[in-house]
């Protein structure tokens, strides 16, 4: 049960880590720069822990689709990125692939 907490985990540390990256401007601000390469040493670090259990194909999905949406929502938000009708419904078409596959699939190791 532990590699859904890291999965989790891992996530958490990529979103953080992208929204660093976005704030480093390039790499250019220092703070900004080490928050973002810490987050991603972090989630690969992870992913790698979570790799041990459930197969690459599902956790690359469930890890990918979620950060897609959460990075999506935080740019919209703090950033005042724009999201458009169809950028919002192939989010959704996202979630609800990754619902599918945990509530239906077997390969998900639940």
């Amino acid at each position: 049960m532990m590699h859904w907490l890291y999965l989790i985990l891992a996530i958490a540390f990529e979103t953080i880590g992208t929204t660093a990256l976005k704030t480093s401007e390039g790499f250019t601000r220092l703070w900004p720069s080490l928050l973002t390469l810490a987050c991603f040493f972090s989630a690969l670090f992870l992913l790698s822990m979570v790799l041990k259990t459930l197969p690459v194909g599902v956790t690359y999905a469930i890890w990918s689709g979620l950060g897609i949406v959460l990075i999506a929502t935080i740019g919209w938000i703090a950033f005042g990125q724009k999201l458009d009708l169809p950028a919002i419904l192939g989010m959704a078409l996202i979630v609800t692939g990754i619902v599918v596959m945990q509530v239906f699939s077997n390969s998900t190791g639940h």
